[in-house]
């Protein structure tokens, strides 16, 4: 396999697996790209390597730097903006997994805490309050794993920083 045969392969998989979990398929795709590449990407390189329409990658753009997965990049006497990806999989792993936590766990246990938050004074509403507290604690657990995902630098940042003055 070529590195030509490779980096599509590599580019349409990562596109294909973010549409499981959420995310576009192009929103996906150029974040793969500039993944790989070794120097920040203008507009124009993305729309020509990817065969998308200008509108298109730069509404993606837009939402890779929301979501804090790559950022522009000035180059001097160009005029033209440039973009480069976070190269740290384990920085994008962490922000990737604080960005699903914020817009998807974070309101869904605020929902359910308040769901659970109802008399039980019938069968039914006995029923629901335990079907609520089951899925609360499933969410919850799930919270607690993305938070360990998030807090796991931190706390590696802490030790490493105490090492230095031991």
């Amino acid at each position: 396999m070529t590195f030509e045969e490779a980096k599509e392969k590599f580019i349409h998989t990562w596109g294909t697996l973010a549409t499981q979990w959420g995310i576009n398929r192009s929103m996906a795709q150029l974040h793969s790209l500039l993944l790989i590449s070794p120097d920040a990407l203008a507009i124009e390189d993305i729309m020509e390597q990817l065969q998308i329409s200008r509108g298109n990658a730069s509404m993606n753009l837009r939402d890779l730097m929301d979501w804090g997965l790559i950022y522009k990049q000035l180059k001097p006497g160009e005029r033209r903006e440039f973009f480069i990806a976070e190269k740290d999989i384990w920085k994008v792993a962490r922000q990737v997994a604080k960005e699903r936590r914020r817009r998807e766990i974070t309101p869904v246990v605020e929902v359910l805490n308040e769901l659970k938050n109802i008399p039980t004074d019938t069968p039914e509403a006995q029923e629901f309050h335990r079907v609520m507290t089951g899925l609360s604690n499933v969410v919850g657990f799930a919270d607690n794993t993305l938070n360990a995902v998030i807090k796991a630098e931190e706390n590696w940042l802490v030790s490493q920083f105490l090492n230095v003055f031991r």
